[in-house]
């Protein structure tokens, strides 16, 4: 998607453990996004500074307002995301996009919302996706195949690094 994530976490660096903060380096080509996500540490609250670029930033709230707010980031600027919602960050300019991102949490963990739902293994009944999201059932479908088959091709990736 044209992004990456260089973490910096108790999985890291064991002297992060019990100090409740972790850090990462997010990396964005033009266009490059890291989707929704949220951490699903309870209280792992995120601050997003900006190094190079320029990013289009922002969470929703909780039900039922589900309020955007976003922001368009430069150098320099800060944003920060509150713990337990779903945020995002895109590469709206034309360079590439250099952010630190600090998380308190020595292991924020993240869930990306489209992988999870529609990358679920085994996958949830298409059915009730479609009803649930209001699409029809072949979209459904498509949306499964493509993530399920980019899920076994991060695995696929995964082991070769384990290999190396």
């Amino acid at each position: 998607m044209g992004s990456n994530a260089t973490p910096v976490d108790v999985d890291q660096l064991i002297g992060l453990n019990t100090l409740g903060v972790s850090v990462a380096r997010l990396d964005h080509s033009p266009s490059g996004l890291n989707p929704p996500h949220t951490h699903p540490h309870p209280h792992a609250s995120e601050v997003l500074i900006v190094l190079e670029g320029t990013l289009l930033v922002g969470f929703v709230t909780s039900n039922p307002e589900n309020r955007l707010f976003s922001k368009v980031l430069n150098k320099g600027d800060v944003f920060v995301f509150p713990f337990g919602l779903i945020h995002f960050q895109y590469n709206i300019g034309h360079t590439n996009a250099v952010a630190i991102a600090a998380a308190s949490s020595q292991n924020a963990g993240v869930i990306t919302v489209a992988n999870a739902v529609f990358g679920s293994n085994p996958p949830i009944d298409p059915d009730f996706l479609a009803k649930a999201f209001r699409l029809d059932k072949k979209v459904v479908e498509d949306l499964q195949e493509r993530f399920q088959l980019e899920n076994k091709e991060i695995k696929m990736l995964s082991s070769f690094d384990l290999l190396a």
